[in-house]
């Protein structure tokens, strides 16, 4: 993990509240369930909460924090209407991996009239992804 953050690619990232103070927690929870890759972390003065996390997940950038109250943020935000897509190489797997880490179903995974293989989940942080593959002929 870098010592000072990269430059920032030029494009759409994004950015997780955590709520609870369980930033680091998520990072464990991305790495196990989607085999994230931490490339920079820093942590607030208090030196518990999570400033800042930059992580890769297939391929992709997304940050994450702590929530910061103090910086007007929300207590205990409870995310809602954004769904995180993962699209991969074999739905079935990337499915199993995240449930065993601890992913909640929300629409099981199925093969899907538009030819995905496809299915939704919240993490224990509150957020949606849905995971989707082509169908294996």
């Amino acid at each position: 993990m870098a010592d000072t953050a990269p430059p920032t690619p030029v494009g759409l990232i994004p950015y997780l509240t955590i709520p609870s103070r369980g930033g680091q927690a998520a990072v464990e929870f991305y790495r196990a369930a989607f085999g994230a890759e931490e490339l920079f972390r820093n942590l607030a003065d208090d030196g518990e909460r999570l400033m800042h996390s930059r992580l890769k997940i297939n391929g992709s950038l997304i940050f994450l924090s702590d929530e910061f109250p103090e910086y007007g943020q929300t207590p205990d935000i409870k995310p809602a209407g954004v769904t995180l897509h993962l699209q991969v190489d074999d739905a079935d797997e990337w499915w199993k991996r995240a449930l065993v880490a601890g992913g909640i179903p929300l629409m099981p995974l199925a093969d899907q009239f538009w030819g995905d293989r496809y299915g939704q989940l919240t993490d224990p942080f509150g957020h949606i992804w849905s995971i989707g593959a082509p169908i294996k002929a």
